[in-house]
């Protein structure tokens, strides 16, 4: 029989299974460990992941196991987690809704991390109360390198990123994606553009000053060697992972918030990889670099 523990989290009470289950072998990572990072990362993650409908990758075997994105609540969610049923245009499993749940607070959080949800995806924008889309409150730009090119011409391109975004009166926040590439978000509430408009001009202007380096078109045979800055997350049925999400990696590395200093002195891939036990750190020391009152300006780093 499984191993069952009752738990009380705030003012919920949860049944967790299998803490001891490894799900991260290479660094013998087991579950009760990624339920103890997502309970102590909460405070900032929670942040990001309030009012917008999740998506988890689960790895119920593990990171070397099989796994299986859920849009849908499980059958078994709790009746106290808030949720939103909302439309599901062009659904590969022919349903008109999706019953998306919402992350507000540190109980739904953990029930989803003692199923072996390790990587949570959030859009760029939230539900209201009654849980209708809003409009979008953010907007992402998703640098992806194509190998050779590393984390480290994602920052080059950032940069230059940066740049463009100031010319518009806009700022950026970076995060590390986790695996080998970094998102920049920029606050995007209350402007009438269509984001998705906006990333896609922007993308293809840097494309044409830098052909060599970047590139805005999806088909991966232009990738290699380059960055591709990915515009279409901006797409409102896309999701990005969330900021302090694991990443399911040999080891359980994290995206990262970081600051713009951290950016520019990149030399090496490894700069930028922390793991569940680096974020904690950096969290302690440093805050939250994408909270919302950094987002008057750019964050710069430790």
């Amino acid at each position: 029989m499984a191993e069952k523990v009752r738990v009380r989290v705030d003012h919920r009470e949860l049944t967790l299974t299998n803490l001891g289950k490894v799900l991260y072998p290479e660094a013998g990572f087991t579950k009760a460990e990624v339920i103890d990072y997502y309970s102590r990362v909460a405070p900032a993650m929670l942040a990001h992941l309030k009012g917008r409908p999740l998506t988890v990758k689960r790895y119920p075997g593990g990171v070397d196991g099989q796994f299986f994105f859920e849009k849908n609540r499980p059958a078994h969610t709790p009746a106290w987690v808030r949720t939103a049923r909302l439309p599901a245009p062009g659904s590969t499993k022919d349903r008109d809704t999706i019953e998306y749940a919402i992350v507000d607070d540190l109980p739904t959080l953990v029930y989803f991390a003692g199923l072996a949800a390790l990587e949570f995806h959030t859009p760029m924008w939230r539900v209201d109360e009654e849980g209708r889309a809003l409009p979008p409150d953010i907007m992402v730009f998703d640098l992806d390198p194509g190998a050779p090119a590393t984390i480290v011409e994602c920052c080059r391109v950032a940069l230059r990123l940066r740049e463009v975004l100031a010319e518009d009166g806009l700022t950026g926040d970076p995060k590390t994606s986790g695996n080998k590439g970094m998102q920049v978000y920029v606050p995007w509430m209350g402007r009438e553009e269509n984001p998705w408009d906006y990333a896609k001009a922007v993308a293809q202007r840097m494309e044409q000053e830098r052909p060599e380096e970047i590139v805005s078109q999806m088909a991966k045979k232009l990738r290699p060697g380059k960055v591709f800055i990915d515009w279409s997350q901006n797409n409102p049925a896309k999701t990005t992972v969330t900021p302090y999400s694991l990443r399911a990696n040999p080891i359980p590395t994290a995206s990262t918030p970081i600051g713009w200093e951290e950016v520019e002195n990149c030399a090496r891939p490894d700069d930028l990889v922390f793991t569940a036990a680096d974020v904690l750190d950096r969290v302690a020391r440093l805050g939250d670099l994408m909270a919302p009152p950094k987002r008057s300006g750019a964050a710069e780093g430790p």
